[in-house]
């Protein structure tokens, strides 16, 4: 397995993994699901640090759909070199330094690490189509 293809397949788990806190949140704070949360899709209440984890969870999702399928286009079509490796484990250490800070309420460093992992896509864009 390629470095590019092991960062994508370590992004993919925590990306999948990052719905626990959210729901560690749910059910400390509202206990488990009843019968009519199910009928009821209303939001229950949340403390804040459990919105910053539903939050975490749906960014991570939103931004690994571009990523992966740069990763893949790059393997696919053999232009996985070590750039692109190095700017998938940027794009990994970025997302879980943006988890943990964003996890924390932790200002403007948020914007910076999430900004960083722009960057790494961009990065393995422009050695895809280069």
């Amino acid at each position: 397995m390629t470095t590019d293809l092991m960062y994508l397949a370590f992004t993919a788990i925590l990306t999948a993994s990052l719905w626990i806190p959210y729901v560690i949140a749910q059910v400390s704070t509202n206990g488990f699901l009843k019968r009519e949360n199910y009928v009821d899709p209303t939001p229950r209440p949340l403390p804040s640090w459990g919105r910053r984890a539903d939050r975490t969870y749906l960014n991570a999702v939103e931004v690994f759909a571009p990523f992966a399928a740069l990763v893949l286009m790059a393997h696919i079509t053999d232009k996985a070199n070590s750039m692109t490796a190095f700017w998938a484990a940027c794009f990994f250490w970025a997302r879980v330094a943006h988890a943990v800070v964003y996890l924390l309420g932790v200002p403007y460093v948020r914007t910076v690490v999430f900004t960083f992992g722009f960057v790494a896509i961009g990065g393995i864009f422009w050695e895809v189509v280069k």
